[in-house]
């Protein structure tokens, strides 16, 4: 595990089991990346790991942030893409994939109906390994097709966001639509 700040990237590490390093070792050589730093921070730690450099070409590069207005979930980037397209600018020849971004923590508990995870990436590749990871975390996949659309997923976190600090159950904003 690696992180901008040594300290907390170490405390996580010991809480995982695992052990801390420096960006550039936590993304050299990895089957799969998952940034989890806030959207603020993922310039920086991009930097930090080499990503403009190349460290990160060919790699599976999982984006589970989410660019919003906390409590309110709008889109804050000033061009209105998603962040995960940014990512893929600031990574290049990284294989991103939007995935990760909408459940939190306590949905994934053991013995719950599993939840769906969407992705949204350009490179089979990186998402036949983003599926696998989601399927090894007791979810089920959904491909909902290239990095383009990462827009729409986060807009539908937004929604979410934004509902729920409202006060509102998201669940019952969007209807039950039969699947074949």
């Amino acid at each position: 595990m690696g992180g901008r700040s040594p300290d907390k990237a170490a405390t996580a590490a010991t809480r995982m089991g695992g052990r801390a390093v420096t960006p550039a070792e936590a993304v050299a050589g990895r089957d799969a990346v998952l940034v989890a730093v806030s959207w603020q921070g993922l310039p920086h730690i991009l930097n930090d790991a080499g990503a403009a450099g190349g460290s990160l070409a060919g790699t599976p590069l999982i984006d589970p942030t989410n660019a919003v207005e906390h409590g309110v979930g709008e889109l804050v980037t000033a061009d209105r893409r998603a962040i995960a397209e940014h990512i893929a600018d600031w990574a290049p020849g990284a294989q991103v994939v939007k995935a990760f971004h909408m459940f939190p923590a306590d949905q994934w508990r053991e013995g719950a109906e599993p939840v769906t995870v969407v992705l949204a990436g350009d490179d089979e590749n990186a998402l036949r390994v983003t599926s696998r990871l989601v399927t090894d975390v007791g979810a089920r996949p959904a491909v909902l097709g290239p990095l383009r659309r990462a827009r729409q997923l986060e807009e539908v976190a937004g929604f979410t966001i934004g509902l729920a600090f409202s006060g509102v159950d998201p669940n019952a904003a969007v209807p039950r639509v039969p699947t074949s």
